[in-house]
């Protein structure tokens, strides 16, 4: 008896809701993308439709970024203009003048095993008297003498648990009773005076950062609440096919960034012209200090950190701006 052979089945394609869900995720994916890549570019191109506003918009953001980013750099330089902290806070210890180099070497070993020290450097005779000739202007007169009056000196850093004015006051009372101190010196008003002075200026700078960077807040909102009412009639019917708040959202936030990035590399362009043309000034007065500073500028992580706040507070700005207008629209 012949047996049939089974007919070998074709399996059906897979209904067409199935097909299309398998497809979902890359196609939403890729229809993400391409909605932020439009709105990226399409916040551009209306901001170039209407060059004069932009442009006005673009120069007031950037003059208030590049205020705080002079008086920065300018703080920046005075710090460094007037020395390290550290090394301004150390004190002086003037050895009897007929200690010889083992003794001051002795005398250093046994400071540095204290902990309220951080370091001691050994200044000899010889190198206090080059110092002297190079920075009086008496090198002829100093030439004359047949032997060195000055004394070995060490300069005593205290460590940083014992830098506050009480902490150092005692280290230095403590260090110049040794029996090869000759005399301790150590002012502490000045630091103090010193301390204050800067302590101000860096708060100064803070605050006026602060206020201007909510200047820049508040005109990228009102720019972008001003662009909102222009195109109220076009988000109303966007927002009657079904469009979300984050469809509507967006060019506006892109707007938004555009005007912090372009503000921001505006100030950087200002804060270089402005140190191009103080640069020979500054070099003059490097000279008459005998070149012991130098005048740096911005520096890259500054410029990076100044886009990174710019775009933030862009972006910040025209979302508070566009949500008021939703939320206003929904209520």
């Amino acid at each position: 008896m012949n047996r049939r052979k089974p007919h070998n089945r074709i399996k059906p394609p897979p209904p067409p809701m199935k097909a299309a869900a398998e497809r979902r995720p890359r196609l939403g994916l890729r229809a993400w993308r391409e909605q932020h890549l439009y709105s990226f570019f399409s916040s551009l191109g209306r901001m170039i439709a209407r060059p004069w506003a932009t442009v006005l918009t673009v120069l007031v953001m950037a003059l208030a970024l590049a205020l705080p980013l002079l008086l920065y750099l300018a703080l920046a330089n005075a710090r460094q203009l007037r020395g390290d902290l550290r090394e301004a806070g150390a004190i002086s210890l003037f050895l009897k003048p007929h200690l010889d180099a083992a003794a001051a070497e002795e005398l250093a070993r046994k400071l540095r095993t204290r902990a309220d020290v951080a370091s001691v450097v050994i200044r000899t005779p010889d190198q206090g008297l080059q110092e002297f000739r190079d920075q009086s202007g008496f090198a002829e007169a100093l030439s004359v003498l047949r032997d060195n009056p000055l004394p070995a000196v060490l300069l005593v850093t205290p460590a940083a648990d014992a830098s506050a004015e009480a902490g150092t006051t005692a280290l230095a009372t403590a260090i110049g009773a040794e029996s090869d101190v000759d005399l301790v010196q150590y002012d502490a008003a000045w630091r103090r005076r010193l301390d204050a002075i800067l302590g101000t200026a860096t708060r100064a700078v803070e605050v006026l950062a602060g206020l201007l960077a909510l200047a820049l807040l508040l005109v990228v909102g009102n720019t972008v609440r001003l662009d909102i009412l222009s195109r109220a009639d076009e988000i109303a019917v966007m927002q009657l096919l079904g469009a979300g708040n984050g469809f509507v959202r967006r060019p506006f936030l892109y707007a938004g960034l555009w005007y912090g990035a372009l503000s921001a590399a505006l100030a950087l362009a200002v804060t270089v012209a402005v140190e191009l043309a103080l640069a020979e000034p500054l070099q003059q007065l490097a000279a008459s200090y005998d070149h012991r500073f130098s005048v740096h500028g911005l520096g890259w992580p500054a410029a990076f950190a100044a886009v990174g706040v710019a775009v933030a507070l862009g972006w910040l700005g025209a979302w508070f701006a566009a949500s008021r207008h939703l939320w206003r629209a929904h209520a």
